[in-house]
């Protein structure tokens, strides 16, 4: 992954053929012409519950349509970090009963949720070049 400066706040990142523009809020001295990188974090956790519902879904023949998800985060002010994160999926009145624990269960194996819970080693260096 390769991280470049675009101007004002505008950091890019590009990863596999994509091109992911983040900027700062109007309040945070950027142009809120994209998401802040720490949106992009959350909506990476909502976004990888929704596929794996999405898959266990198409796997059983079961339609979509009516399905969705919300994300709340409780923020701690103390902190300032997320303290509280909840996903619900809302399934329509003819989702199949016997389905709905197994697809909580299915959200719960996002690979990014997994990794919250198990965190990489992470450092930063600086490299001359």
């Amino acid at each position: 992954m390769k991280i470049t400066f675009e101007g004002k706040k505008k950091i890019i990142a590009e990863f596999n053929g994509h091109r992911i523009v983040t900027d700062q809020p109007v309040r945070g001295g950027g142009e809120g012409s994209a998401p802040a990188p720490f949106d992009l974090f959350l909506a990476s956790i909502g976004t990888c519950a929704g596929i794996y519902v999405k898959s266990f879904c198409d796997q059983r023949g079961i339609s979509t349509e009516g399905i969705s998800l919300e994300q709340e985060m409780k923020f701690n002010p103390q902190t300032h970090l997320i303290s509280d994160l909840e996903i619900r999926i809302l399934l329509p009145a003819d989702f199949p009963e016997k389905y709905k624990e197994a697809v909580v269960n299915s959200a719960n194996l996002c690979a990014v949720k997994r990794h919250l819970h198990n965190p990489p080693n992470m450092s930063v260096i600086a490299v001359t070049v």
